[in-house]
């Protein structure tokens, strides 16, 4: 079987075709990522009239910082707990739509539109929900004897924006999980329905390993989303608080930028934060899928 190549006659058309991406990913990341590590090294008053160098002053106050540290444990148990809860509900209910026969794409439009809903109003929306004086579900906790009051709560404040945060992600993950799905050929799992395999084990030994590439595209961008994209959710719901109960790294980089002025401490915690998800996202490369099938 001969297999055909694209070849291009000169180099000049293959840089065309890459500029545009290249000119988005150096003016919307290298370029304010290398502002944020210039800054990083300085400190300027709330004004911006002085302008010292401290070198490494400002990563070294970071964690000496109780207040970081107490962010940075927030933050870890909030990005595991959100992937967690967003990637496991989006599998359940992909594999819940791909066995519906009827109503079908009534069903996945339904589960669909949640993604179309900004990141602000989402966190808007669970927090009426969950309101201790309006609140339908807060009103149903209480009935069941669970005094619910995430202003003052902090633990039940973390699992509100977890909450949140998950169910605008869930819509994402689904259509991925879904597509995976639809793409295992069906000789495979009637194969299995005919030896005697039940939904559960079919699942178990056959979709859910191929559907391995899936799962570990989308736990990388589940983490990121959790460390990057989820500063809205918790600005609309609970600012941080009660206290700094849900003030994630990502939250905390924009409090001390813009409420407490801080800018130089502000770069450095931006810098550290963008470390923590290049490691992250080069450990799962590197060693995660390692363990992934094509």
């Amino acid at each position: 079987m001969q297999t055909k190549r694209v070849t291009f006659r000169g180099s000049w058309l293959a840089y065309l075709l890459v500029l545009p991406q290249l000119a988005i990913t150096a003016i919307f990341f290298l370029w304010p990522a290398g502002e944020a590590l210039y800054q990083s090294v300085l400190q300027e008053d709330a004004f911006g009239l002085s302008t010292n160098f401290v070198g490494l002053a400002n990563f070294k106050a970071l964690f000496n910082d109780p207040n970081y540290l107490n962010s940075f444990g927030v933050t870890v148990i909030f990005s595991v707990s959100t992937t967690v809860l967003a990637m496991v509900t989006a599998l359940v209910l992909a594999a819940m739509a791909d066995y519906v026969m009827r109503g079908a794409t009534g069903y996945k439009t339904l589960l669909i539109m949640p993604y179309a809903v900004a990141p602000a109003l989402a966190g808007v929306l669970w927090w009426f929900l969950f309101n201790p004086s309006i609140g339908v579900i807060a009103y149903v906790l209480h009935r069941m004897g669970i005094p619910w009051n995430h202003l003052v709560n902090g633990n039940q404040a973390l699992i509100l924006i977890i909450i949140a945060a998950s169910w605008k992600q869930v819509s994402y993950n689904f259509i991925f999980f879904l597509a995976g799905m639809q793409a295992i050929p069906r000789s495979l799992i009637e194969a299995a329905a005919i030896d005697g395999s039940g939904p559960v084990k079919r699942f178990r030994t056959i979709i859910f390993p191929l559907l391995a590439p899936t799962t570990f595209f989308l736990l990388v961008v589940n983490i990121v989303y959790s460390f990057f994209e989820t500063f809205s959710v918790v600005h609309a719901t609970t600012e941080g608080g009660p206290g700094d109960a849900t003030e994630i790294l990502v939250y905390k980089v924009w409090h001390d930028a813009f409420i407490s002025l801080d800018l130089g401490g502000s770069a450095a915690q931006s810098v550290v934060l963008m470390v923590i998800v290049i490691a992250l996202t080069f450990v799962q490369f590197r060693f995660i899928e390692r363990r992934v099938e094509y």
